[in-house]
């Protein structure tokens, strides 16, 4: 029997280790359905541009109800209800981002592709990236389920310059634990969410005031909903 050619015996290469990474990927997956992960690229990225790390990671009980309603109503209050992907928000924001007149691309992420970008990706626009988030954002729907998800993205945001997740946040803008955060209080964290480097709470810009007024507004108006209230209580 002839032997393989290089060309075949370099591309067996090849797929064993796609393979390979492939099943690494997925046991990392299944692991941190019950583990936290220990660092992640972003907070990598905080330490390296000198912004420092401050983080606590702490249980889903432990949270209270308050920061998760807060960071549902602002940033994805179709969490409950969607497969990890809000197909009628990534619509309008490509027909927005189509339009040259606007300069500043609008984003659709929903809170189960930001948890996904910040365990297992890095920040980034690229396709490839973009290609990846959507993987994950799939198999963390499948295998973590709402709640988890909703934990590790409390637990792993950036909050702040350096400040990562919902604790070390609560402790430093208003010297509380998580679970005390009133709605005004975590409604002003989550506020910052869009760009928690560049707002701030101590000296909130006049968006960060109306962005704040309204997340309180729609905690308000959720505070009864069914899905949520099962989900965050």
């Amino acid at each position: 029997m002839a032997k393989p050619s290089r060309l075949s015996a370099f591309f067996k290469k090849v797929k064993k280790i796609i393979l390979l990474l492939f099943f690494a990927n997925l046991a990392f997956i299944i692991l941190t359905k019950w583990i936290d992960t220990p660092v992640t690229t972003v907070m990598i990225s905080s330490l390296l541009r000198g912004n420092g790390l401050e983080r606590d990671y702490i249980s889903y009980d432990d949270m209270g109800r308050n920061c998760k309603l807060a960071v549902i109503c602002s940033e994805d209050q179709l969490f409950p209800e969607h497969n990890g992907f809000d197909w009628s928000a990534i619509k309008k924001a490509m027909k927005y981002n189509e339009n040259p007149k606007h300069k500043k691309v609008r984003g659709a992420s929903t809170i189960s592709q930001q948890t996904a970008k910040n365990v297992f990706l890095w920040n980034g626009r690229d396709w490839f990236r973009k290609g990846l988030e959507v993987y994950h954002t799939f198999m963390i729907e499948l295998i973590w389920r709402k709640k988890r998800i909703l934990e590790t993205y409390l637990n792993v945001a950036e909050m702040g310059k350096g400040i990562f997740g919902i604790q070390a946040a609560a402790q430093h803008y208003f010297h509380k634990d998580a679970r005390n955060l009133t709605k005004s209080e975590a409604a002003w964290i989550a506020a910052i969410l869009p760009s928690p480097v560049r707002y701030s709470i101590a000296n909130p810009s006049s968006l960060i005031v109306r962005r704040h007024n309204w997340i309180v507004s729609q905690m308000n108006n959720l505070d009864d909903d069914p899905e949520i209230m099962n989900l965050i209580n």
